[in-house]
């Protein structure tokens, strides 16, 4: 008789002897489950820190049975033997992955518990959703394991602070062996309760982020642009609806030249360090200096034979006719570029070569008497 379970009744001794007999189909499940739940997640878009399961340790059951055995029937009547986990980003993921569980998996509701609804001073760590499941035959089936269908096992979903925190507790408050001291206790529920707190802001900051995304998008769709504060957001909407496409089109036209698409992402910085605050600003800029921007562009190509252009030779025209106009000169050029291309020796040799065909152009007389 194996030593460590010296302490179970003949009744309990018998689930052993059944948990050791299916151990190959607990290991297979456990396979299994890995295998869907990833295969799902992904199909779904969905992101998650972590997905993990495990077959429980013998010890841990014959620990499990010494207690409550005998309320055991048998094996199938313990639902934890293969367990999975979901950990995700924030709280509302939990109910998306719940939802995609219910939606694939047969759930056993009666013995499926949420409890995020305990609401105890220290139960931040167990707010678990845990589902006892099944694996339809539908969804997976293998003649060499007849029994896997079968099987129950639980899921459990939960947040990454409420992992690290169960993970916590359970160090310092089981595996210790000890009672932990009032005062330490004290100090592990006012924790408890500062990552619960940060789990629901984290959750709300996000939820914020994306509501004002939304809003952004809808903002720019309606050409309402005064009203947008010029960042990394709103600039990507921005770019969206092609604001400088006229501008390259009529570039384009000088050598009836294509448009290689490029980033225009950098011209962020750009427009912010020439005080751009708002969208609105970005199109005061094109209704002031487009005209100017154009002769500037049709001075640098027109005499030569490009038949491609960059989709950036809009925006950047625009910059550099605002610059020069605003009495920036090479200098303010050089920053410019440095921006939109990165630092590099050729962006002031760049710097000269432009100014010297804007001094004559027309709008820049002004800045040369």
């Amino acid at each position: 008789m194996d030593s460590n379970n010296t302490q179970l009744n003949l009744h309990c001794q018998a689930l052993l002897e059944q948990f050791d007999r299916n151990k190959p189909l607990y290991d297979k499940l456990k396979e299994v489950i890995v295998k869907l739940l990833d295969g799902l997640i992904k199909e779904n878009a969905l992101v998650v820190t972590a997905t993990e399961a495990r077959v429980k340790d013998r010890n841990s059951l014959i620990g499990k049975l010494a207690l409550k055995g005998d309320k055991y029937e048998s094996i199938d009547d313990i639902t934890d033997l293969v367990g999975a986990r979901v950990i995700t980003f924030y709280t509302d993921e939990v109910d998306k992955i719940a939802a995609l569980m219910e939606k694939v998996f047969i759930i056993d509701w009666a013995n499926s518990v949420d409890k995020r609804k305990m609401h105890q001073l220290n139960s931040f760590g167990y707010n678990s959703l845990h589902y006892i499941c099944s694996v339809p035959e539908s969804l997976y089936s293998n003649p060499e394991y007849p029994g896997l269908n079968r099987i129950r096992f639980e899921i459990q979903m939960r947040t990454a602070l409420q992992h690290v925190w169960s993970n916590i507790h359970h160090d310092t408050g089981y595996k210790s062996g000890i009672e932990i001291p009032e005062e330490y206790l004290r100090n592990l529920n006012r924790l408890a309760g500062m990552l619960e707190l940060a789990d629901e802001q984290f959750n709300l900051i996000r939820t914020g982020i994306n509501e004002y995304r939304r809003k952004v998008q809808t903002l720019v769709a309606d050409g309402n642009l005064d009203e947008v504060l010029l960042d990394g957001d709103s600039f990507d909407s921005y770019l969206k609806i092609g604001p400088f496409d006229d501008l390259n089109r009529k570039i384009a036209s000088l050598n009836q030249a294509e448009i290689h698409e490029d980033n225009l992402k950098p011209f962020l910085a750009a427009f912010k360090n020439m005080g751009m605050k708002t969208l609105g600003d970005i199109e005061s800029l094109k209704s002031r200096y487009s005209n100017d921007a154009f002769k500037l562009a049709a001075h640098r190509i027109g005499a030569t034979d490009l038949d491609i252009i960059s989709s950036t030779i809009g925006a950047r025209s625009l910059c550099e006719v605002y610059i020069l106009e605003n009495g920036g000169g090479p200098a303010g050029l050089v920053s410019l570029y440095d921006t939109i291309l990165g630092e590099n020796r050729y962006n002031a040799q760049q710097a000269n070569l432009i100014y010297s065909q804007a001094t004559k152009l027309p709008f820049m007389e002004k800045h040369l008497q």
